[in-house]
């Protein structure tokens, strides 16, 4: 069966079989990643860029900025959550007070030159 996954309302919304599951103003707690000098960056996203699925994962990069240190740009790839459930398709969404590490690349990400 297939998911579908879909950005929506200029980039607020992730959608996922034509309902909203994840919006933008979340507040993402990421370590290991070049986006600022922060030690965990508390990236506040102002919208999702691109979206993709790695295996079971859906990822997606997204816009906004650190808090502490107020570095705007745009992520590298980040884990929003996963398809579970072969019959029924669902979004299980990742916890958001955890601290996600971006050191590892994604297949979306385009090879190195």
């Amino acid at each position: 069966m297939t998911t579908s996954l879909r950005l929506v309302d200029r980039g607020a919304w992730l959608s996922v079989n034509g309902t909203r599951k994840l919006g933008v103003s979340n507040l993402w707690r990421v370590t290991e990643t070049e986006f600022c000098s922060c030690d965990v960056t508390d990236f506040l996203a102002e919208g999702f860029t691109e979206i993709g699925v790695d295996a079971a994962s859906v990822q997606a990069r997204l816009s906004g900025r650190c808090i502490q240190c107020g570095t705007e740009g745009t992520t590298e790839w980040m884990t929003l959550g996963r398809i579970v459930e072969r019959d029924e398709r669902a979004f299980l969404p990742v916890d958001n007070d955890a601290v996600q590490a971006l050191s590892q690349r994604s297949s979306n990400d385009e090879p190195d030159d």
